[in-house]
């Protein structure tokens, strides 16, 4: 670990370190000197979220690389705020079964997995004005737990031990509560620049642009070659970036419950479907899951429609449940992302069908989900919370046979609907009323 005491002492490290960092690589890479015209520097950028999009996309670059008998380099640009830990962890262990020299030229933020990538590589250049680190593990908007904080301290520690730098530098990315005296304080997160990078080992090349470092290696005329992002891979990478996934998911749980809530197929069924169906092929591409997932998916919106058409709620509904969220967790990359991104497609699917309800209960769409005939006077309809135990006493004639409901005239005209208290009574007969029960009226024929 390098500390430095005052600006002078810095700036005169830095200089040097620089110089140094300008001259390694020619006694490094003298097997580079002098290189054809038709070798190739393959490049590979990433940019974005880290996702298992990338991970996938960067193992079929490497290995096409790998196949290429004039590829003499690869120079991976990073511009990135982080992901997932288990794509930066798959990207590492591509990027270190690579023969060739594997250089990390930072030209924005690699910042947490970004951080991680850079580590992996052979060598570290940076461009004025980048910065590197900041990586402490979070779950949402929160840190992680110290169980998992613990796991990625070693993980940064091993990484930066097995490409010889400072393990306490890497530590101390990860630990906000870790201490380095005149490089961090107690509380904050250690991101470095460019330069201050140089002063403490993280950064191997201080160069310009791209070119400068393939003048370092002596590949003047080598020409730059590049692994193009299939369209199934870009799909991948944008459905599995961790802010997307979610979102995607969330739509396509609202289109779908709304679509088994009214008669037919309209535009809620289109696009919940088309989300489900983007959210599930851009993680088979992946590699997430295999269909097995998507099968438990497909059966557990079966079984859940099963409960709505059923009375209760019995055991095609929870089975449902319990099919659609393992299917989620299977295609997350951990069970805790899964869990995570669950609740958050329910709790946003619970807010769209509220809004569909809002927005559309004045439509003629809403008339499809909703029972539009109201029960009123004006309909001929009448409420029977009425007192029926005036009429216990009163006198009338049968209007119609009671077998055994019918309906009674009382004396003053009053028609009731009654169900007569033996068997079977003709029309225009004398009746009693002899008993009421709420709506319920029961007459017996007069002696």
């Amino acid at each position: 670990m390098i500390v430095m005491k005052t600006r002078f002492g810095k700036a005169a490290v830095a200089l040097c370190l620089l110089a140094a960092a300008l001259l390694l690589p020619f006694s490094q890479s003298a097997g580079a000197a002098g290189a054809d015209a038709g070798d190739k520097i393959y490049v590979i950028s990433v940019e974005n979220a880290v996702e298992q999009g990338l991970s996938s996309y960067m193992g079929r670059a490497f290995q096409m690389i790998a196949e290429d008998p004039q590829a003499r380099m690869v120079i991976v640009e990073i511009d990135t705020p982080g992901g997932l830990v288990t794509a930066a962890q798959s990207i590492r262990k591509t990027i270190e079964g690579c023969s060739l020299e594997v250089v990390a030229l930072v030209k924005g933020g690699a910042i947490s997995a970004g951080t991680y990538i850079a580590m992996s590589c052979d060598k570290i250049a940076m461009l004025p004005g980048t910065t590197i680190g900041d990586v402490e593990p979070r779950v949402g908007n929160e840190a992680a737990d110290e169980k998992f904080l613990s796991y990625w301290r070693a993980e940064m520690s091993s990484l930066a031990e097995a490409h010889g730098r400072d393990k306490e530098i890497a530590k101390a990315m990860v630990d906000r509560d870790m201490e380095l005296d005149g490089i961090k304080k107690e509380g904050q997160l250690l991101t470095l620049t460019a330069l201050e990078a140089v002063e403490v080992g993280y950064c191997d090349l201080f160069v310009t642009n791209r070119d400068e470092l393939k003048a370092i290696y002596g590949l003047e005329q080598a020409v730059y070659a590049s692994v193009e992002l299939s369209a199934p891979e870009k799909l991948a990478r944008f459905i599995t970036n961790p802010s997307i996934a979610p979102f995607i998911l969330m739509v396509g749980i609202a289109g779908v419950i709304i679509e088994v809530l009214t008669a037919g197929f309209g535009i809620a069924g289109i696009i919940g479907g088309s989300c489900l169906t983007l959210y599930f092929a851009g993680h088979l591409i992946a590699g997430y899951a295999g269909w097995g997932a998507v099968l438990l998916f497909l059966a557990g919106i079966v079984l859940m429609v099963v409960e709505g058409i059923m009375p209760g709620f019995g055991v095609p509904g929870v089975t449902g449940m319990l099919c659609f969220t393992a299917s989620i967790v299977l295609l997350a990359p951990s069970f805790q992302t899964g869990v995570q991104s669950v609740l958050i497609a329910v709790v946003g699917s619970v807010v769209l069908i509220a809004l569909a309800v809002k927005l559309l209960g004045r439509s003629k769409y809403w008339d499809r989900l909703s029972l539009g005939l109201s029960l009123g006077k004006e309909g001929g309809y009448i409420s029977q919370r009425e007192d029926t135990g005036i009429y216990v006493g009163q006198k009338g004639r049968t209007a119609t046979p009671l077998r055994p409901a019918g309906i009674v005239i009382l004396e003053g005209g009053k028609r009731l609907d009654v169900v007569s208290e033996g068997g079977f009574i003709e029309k225009d007969q004398a009746v009693t009323i002899t008993g009421a029960d709420g709506p319920r009226i029961v007459a017996a024929r007069d002696p």
